[in-house]
């Protein structure tokens, strides 16, 4: 960084610096653990001396501090993905169910927007589509901030709702699902090859969030790419060339994530590994009725405080999923 260079590739030097306050800020973190340790140790020897109601009841204290500050520690060690630092792109979309499921997808975005809020990741939504009766159809969020993607990734795959349906007057109780998906937004250098003959924009009206005016210039962009079948939408920004930037940056991820998963494939298939990486499977069941229970099936994480959970508090359950991994 003491280049005199070093801020001619804006791009390339954000990534340097952000990836420089990450390890300033592990390095400090181990350092001040060490330092606690020591101190405790010295403490102890103090107390073997002589016991004091008071320092024991201090080293009580400092050694449940040292123990969260190791587990800090060694979730970043598993924190260790080729993309786990990056910001990422995260989906929602209702399964089958019409309006329960709709509801359900809601849920999600509201949990998942209270999780970023407890991490302080700054979220955005770029696409909304209200469902027809209540919540929603599909929405698409950019999150960024440290790790974003290596806690994220943690949630894609196929979420389960068991409730008493406040839709049904006759007070019966629904299964809903919704699916999950997450890409990390990629380094822009990275060069995609995406063919102008490959693509159809499209531009139209926004509907559902969005600020004053939004809604009546046809500002959001639609995206579609031929050979994956895969669609984007942009709707968050007011100029159409913006949306249409965001909305490329966004596709350009997908690609790109799709190339890592039929590697991730092949690989596993030469290892002879018979397990699924596919995006779809059933990964949590949110129980609300007729007992609370959130059970993780790739940890076997389990937890009656339903209400925490949609809440955002959702940070051990996901540092369990990166320890079983």
């Amino acid at each position: 960084m003491q280049n005199p260079n070093f801020w001619n590739d804006v791009d390339k030097s954000n990534v340097i610096n952000k990836e420089l306050s990450s390890l300033k800020k592990e390095i400090s973190l181990y350092n001040k653990t060490n330092k606690d340790i020591l101190d405790n140790k010295e403490l102890l020897e103090l107390l073997e001396l002589e016991y004091q109601e008071n320092l024991y009841q201090d080293l009580i204290k400092e050694v449940e501090s040292c123990e969260e500050q190791i587990k800090e520690l060694e979730i970043n060690i598993l924190l260790n993905g080729e993309y786990d630092n990056y910001d990422c792109y995260l989906e929602i979309h209702p399964g089958a169910g019409g309006t329960e499921s709709c509801d359900w997808a809601s849920m999600l975005l509201r949990m998942y927007e209270r999780f970023c809020d407890k991490m302080n990741f700054k979220h955005e939504i770029l696409e909304y589509q209200d469902g027809e009766e209540a919540g929603l159809k599909s929405v698409t969020m950019h999150i960024k901030g440290e790790y974003a993607y290596g806690y994220l990734k943690c949630e894609k795959g196929v979420h389960r709702l068991v409730r008493i349906s406040p839709f049904d007057s006759n007070k019966r109780r629904h299964t809903s699902f919704a699916s999950v998906s997450l890409v990390p937004e990629i380094d822009q250098r990275i060069n995609i090859d995406i063919k102008e003959e490959d693509i159809r924009i499209d531009v139209y009206c926004a509907s559902g969030h969005g600020g004053q005016g939004v809604n009546t210039t046809p500002s959001a962009v639609r995206i579609t790419h031929y050979p994956s079948k895969i669609v984007v939408t942009c709707q968050n920004e007011r100029s159409q060339l913006q949306n249409k930037e965001q909305a490329m940056k966004v596709l350009k991820s997908k690609l790109f994530a799709l190339e890592q998963e039929k590697k991730e494939k092949e690989l596993a298939a030469l290892k002879g590994i018979s397990t699924n990486i596919d995006f779809g499977s059933q990964i949590r069941s949110y129980v609300l009725e007729p007992y609370k229970l959130v059970k993780d099936y790739r940890s076997n994480y389990e937890t009656s405080e339903t209400s925490k959970v949609l809440d955002g508090d959702i940070k051990h359950l996901i540092e369990s999923i990166l320890k079983a991994k």
